[in-house]
């Protein structure tokens, strides 16, 4: 029997609420970096296949991929302190949507995170698919998830991530669990909140094409003038409209992507571009959640935007 579940094709139309951004922003900046070394899939860890999401185009079947590993390695070893450095340098906080196998494989990270400032957010235990999942092996991926972030950080965590795609169950999962937000989502630019098992949660949209993603695949950024380019373009646009109404930007980053040394200028002239800027609100995803939350509470915010009849 199908999943009945209700989607929502209208939003805010044509009348979004006002933010009311801190400092009256006209623009919310979030960065998600994407933490996923060790957790991709492998044989070695008695997966089906190697993992095939990034530049190498070759399959390796039945055997580990020692190539594809290496790649991911390089997040942890190299691309993760060139990109927290940066961050440090421009004195920003930002989201780090974590795996938790990264964490039992390489628990310095956490630790890294958490002294930084940096919010620490779930990421899914081993970046997998929750929409093929029994309701049983939903909810023990989640607790476990949970479970280990939690010991390895000190802190639990209030946001959450699926790798693309979720399930119909995977919001009540969450609201089970004490979730402020989740960022299974990319149907809108402002976060909105949708009521589940008769409470209130908040939806952060994610964004794939402000995503540094784009370096792999078939429609691909080549160069870091690329991503720089869509970045800014995609930031001004917002800021013009934010004048009016204000807005929301995410920006998807991964250390062994927007890390190499090659790219990560991109996101250098971002940031430079962004601080050029003001006012504009670079903040954490569980500062914008909770800030949206108040609002709420206020009712500033509607509960589940109701379309025209």
């Amino acid at each position: 029997m199908a999943l009945q579940y209700h989607r929502d094709f209208y939003g805010y139309g044509s009348t979004p609420p006002d933010p009311d951004w801190p400092d009256q922003a006209r623009l919310a900046v979030s960065f998600v970096l994407n933490i996923e070394a060790g957790a991709e899939l492998s044989v070695s860890m008695a997966d089906e296949r190697n993992e095939s999401v990034y530049e190498i185009v070759q399959e390796i079947k039945g055997v580990p991929d020692l190539s594809m590993e290496s790649h991911f390695e390089y997040e942890s070893r190299v691309g993760l302190w060139r990109i927290l450095d940066l961050f440090e340098w421009y004195n920003l906080k930002i989201t780090v949507s974590i795996c938790a196998r990264v964490l039992e494989l390489s628990p310095w990270i956490g630790t890294e995170i958490i002294q930084r400032g940096h919010e620490v957010g779930c990421h899914g235990y081993r970046w997998e698919h929750l929409a093929n999942m029994t309701e049983a092996e939903e909810r023990q991926t989640i607790t476990r998830t949970v479970e280990i972030i939690e010991k390895t950080t000190g802190v639990r965590p209030v946001g959450w991530h699926t790798r693309a795609p979720s399930s119909p169950r995977t919001r009540s999962i969450l609201v089970a669990q004490n979730f402020l937000y989740d960022s299974d989502a990319y149907n809108d630019e402002l976060p909105y909140t949708v009521e589940v098992l008769g409470q209130s949660h908040i939806v952060l949209p994610y964004s794939f094409d402000t995503n540094d993603m784009r370096f792999t695949g078939a429609e691909t950024f080549r160069l870091a003038s690329d991503f720089s380019t869509y970045l800014i373009n995609s930031f001004d646009w917002l800021w013009e409209e934010g004048a009016a109404c204000p807005r929301m930007m995410t920006v998807g980053l991964h250390p062994r992507i927007i890390g190499r040394p090659g790219r990560i200028p991109a996101l250098r002239d971002f940031l430079d571009h962004v601080q050029q800027h003001d006012p504009v609100w670079v903040a954490r995803r569980d500062q914008i959640a909770r800030h949206w939350q108040q609002r709420m509470q206020r009712g500033d915010i509607p509960i589940q935007p109701i379309s025209p009849a």
